[in-house]
């Protein structure tokens, strides 16, 4: 079975590794706030769905203090598994923050693209849930898709929808 790796994406994703580091930590917070290591989720895009194990170190104490906001954790937790996705199944990898009401959260571009070479960039609009079910997750990637289109940014698209308790990622162009 293939893995799904969110911690050290820094190894691959040109963005700041502290930044990443921090939203791997809030996604082990959300995942052990409904799994215990390691579980499978579905990550679903263009009508297929794969497997992928998730596995992750345990969290400490000061790890769950540190991203005890539970919405902020959900946020950025999401990020970090949607990088790892998007990586899977696209061949994509972060490359910068998007600015306010391009109607994305971040650029991704072809693994192996400089950082600051934007030609090749999509705009990819991410979001986590917490709770509900697979219908929730699909309610919430139809709004995702919309914010995208509705945005000022005019690369192309994709969103993301991070189901911690579901255990889908779902992926989809906007």
């Amino acid at each position: 079975m293939k893995k799904l790796r969110f911690e050290q994406l820094a190894e691959r994703h040109p963005i700041d590794p502290a930044q990443l580091q921090g939203y791997a930590n809030a996604a082990k917070v959300r995942l052990e706030a409904h799994h215990r290591p390691p579980v499978n989720f579905e990550v679903s895009t263009k009508g297929e769905t794969t497997l992928f194990q998730v596995a992750w170190q345990p969290i400490e104490d000061m790890q769950r203090r540190s991203y005890n906001n539970q919405d902020d954790a959900v946020r950025d937790g999401a990020y970090v598994m949607a990088f790892a996705a998007v990586e899977e199944v696209e061949g994509l990898v972060a490359i910068g923050r998007a600015e306010t009401k391009t109607g994305a959260d971040y650029y991704v571009a072809p693994l192996g693209t400089a950082p600051e070479d934007f030609e090749e960039a999509l705009r990819l609009e991410v979001s986590g849930t917490d709770g509900g079910t697979a219908a929730t997750c699909r309610a919430r990637l139809k709004q995702k898709q919309e914010q995208t289109r509705q945005g000022s940014g005019s690369e192309p698209a994709l969103a993301a929808v991070v189901g911690f308790k579901q255990r889908l990622i779902l992926v989809e162009r906007a």
